[in-house]
């Protein structure tokens, strides 16, 4: 039994178990985890079973509560797919088998750790800071279940019907696709692959659909990918550059057909939009489109007014103020990608930007059209597959203003993946560091960002639990060896972004799908109307008996 009479747990058990993952993904995970346990000064004992599951004992000199154990096991699992965390779930019946043990498929359970080195760690035991190290190296993952836990809290305090939505929402939002799920423990649905190169080809398809690199692939299969380094086995190198080829010339047979002018490589103002936008003719000399490098120039800018007044005066709009202002970076980050200054880009794909709702951004894009002072203006409204169209430019007042100022290094982002998870005004801070002259302080903070200082202390300092930033001397600055896009993996913000783009998707194909049934054709005059049959008038059936009597009594 893992729990003492009152709950306590005086020893950490990890149960790798095959049927979670394959044999080669359990062994991975057992060095992974041990690696992690080594770097926090963690010693422990592992066993082997029969049946291949491995188990990591870590005894405590000072016991956990069961809460605690069970965060730091559920935060362990995150981090290697083949942990069960079951035993540590259960007070009351949560056991593990330990080396010596029978096992149910025959044998017995193989201690793996010399005698003499286990019969010393499970005398000296491991220390509470050793705990606490551990707890820093697991403070993605654990976060990340507080925040759950949250979510569930207020999901359960709801009315009925909403408690019902709210619940499949989050268990959606924390889904994985199967094809992921696949390439992380290595088991398929044998009723649909047939063979390991059946399914190592589904998840090659997958991710060269999501346009992965090779380089990525490789990268992932050495990380958390390591299913799909199991389907392989030893034969990685030689199947691997063969099969991705294979897996790129089919997604790019079945990917739709380009437009002439993605087939020319010349880039247009609607390759983010739900679909391109057709020529309707206009004047026969069209004015000459801006160079890549004044649409650059103008970005440069923009981004100079963005900060020095655009800011400010959106600041005094409260919370809203706080999304128009990532709304505008996203307009200037989409300028300078796609190297225009017309924008046609759906609410959808700036909601995929910023991490909101579409129905938001619908409701912002006229706020800040008139907030911008001239700078965003609309110069047609969507229709049927098409975005409203937005023309950018510096108005004629900011033009000195944006002359006088410098030219910053850095790029501008919207909202970087992991702060769909740690929120908005923890995006606003870390970008005043980031581009701060100097580190600032936390009142140059809440002076830069116009948030409150007691909301800018909880927000750094989970940021720091997270060694995204460190205080050095009383002022901030960013941990430049911390990976934004790692993090957000731990988080959980890539599965919530790749819930929300297949789930735009899936909305985006309904309604072309719609407007294929039911869009009417456009008729010319002659179709309208034909003498023959509609030179005459028919009364409307409502008033035919009166106009009958009407004609009666005049005959």
């Amino acid at each position: 039994m893992l729990h003492a009479v009152d709950g306590s747990v005086r020893t950490l058990a990890l149960d790798l178990d095959t049927s979670k993952a394959r044999k080669s993904v359990v062994d991975d995970d057992a060095r992974c985890l041990g690696e992690i346990l080594h770097a926090a000064g963690l010693a422990y004992v592992e066993d082997e079973s029969p049946s291949g599951g491995r188990h990591l004992y870590v005894p405590l000199q000072e016991p956990l509560t069961a809460a605690e154990a069970r965060q730091l096991v559920e935060a362990l699992a995150r981090r290697a797919v083949s942990l069960d965390p079951s035993p540590h779930q259960n007070v009351v019946h949560g056991c593990i088998r330990v080396p010596g043990s029978a096992h149910k498929a025959g044998g017995h359970q193989k201690l793996v750790t010399p005698l003499t080195d286990a019969y010393g760690i499970l005398t000296r035991r491991n220390p509470a800071t050793a705990v606490a190290n551990l707890r820093t190296a697991l403070a993605p993952e654990l976060y990340r279940i507080e925040q759950q836990r949250r979510t569930q809290e207020r999901a359960t305090a709801a009315t009925a019907a909403l408690n019902a939505i709210a619940t499949v929402a989050a268990a959606s939002a924390g889904s994985e696709r199967p094809l992921r799920s696949v390439a992380r423990t290595g088991l398929y649905d044998t009723s649909r692959y047939a063979s390991d190169s059946e399914a190592r080809m589904a998840v090659l398809n997958h991710f060269s659909a999501c346009h992965w690199s090779l380089e990525q692939v490789q990268a992932g299969m050495d990380g958390q990918y390591a299913g799909l380094a199991a389907l392989y086995g030893t034969k990685t190198d030689r199947l691997l550059p063969v099969e991705w080829a294979k897996a790129q010339a089919f997604t790019a047979t079945t990917a739709p057909a380009k437009t002439p002018a993605q087939r020319t490589g010349s880039r247009t103002a609607h390759k983010y939009n739900t679909s391109p936008t057709y020529l309707t003719g206009g004047s026969p000399n069209p004015a000459p489109r801006p160079s890549q490098h004044s649409i650059h120039q103008l970005v440069n800018d923009l981004e100079n007014v963005l900060y020095a007044t655009l800011d400010y005066r959106l600041m005094e709009r409260g919370r809203e103020g706080i999304h128009l202002r990532f709304l505008v970076r996203a307009v200037l980050a989409y300028m300078r990608s796609m190297e225009t200054d017309i924008l046609d880009v759906g609410c959808r794909t700036f909601a995929l930007a910023l991490g909101k709702s579409h129905v938001t951004i619908a409701r912002l894009l006229p706020v800040l059209e008139n907030a911008s002072a001239g700078i965003l203006t609309r110069i047609d409204r969507g229709r049927g597959k098409n975005a409203d169209t937005y023309a950018v430019q510096l108005p004629d007042h900011f033009q000195q203003l944006a002359r006088t100022l410098t030219w910053r290094k850095g790029k501008i982002h919207a909202i970087r993946p992991v702060f769909r998870v740690l929120g908005d005004v923890s995006a606003l801070a870390y970008e005043a560091i980031e581009r701060g002259h100097r580190s600032p302080t936390t009142a140059d903070l809440a002076r830069t960002t116009g948030i409150s200082r007691r909301a800018l202390t909880d927000h750094l300092a989970a940021m720091e639990t997270l060694q995204m930033i460190r205080r050095h001397h009383g002022r901030w600055e960013v941990v430049t060896t911390t990976n934004l896009a790692q993090l957000a993996d731990r988080l959980g913000a890539t599965e919530d972004r790749e819930a929300q783009l297949t789930r735009y998707r899936k909305e985006r194909a309904a309604w072309h799908a719609w407007l294929d049934r039911n869009l009417i054709p456009q008729l010319n005059e002659h179709e309208l109307y034909d003498a023959e049959t509609d030179g005459h008038w028919l009364p409307p059936e409502d008033d035919l008996d009166a106009l009958q009597r009407s004609l009666w009594l005049v005959a």
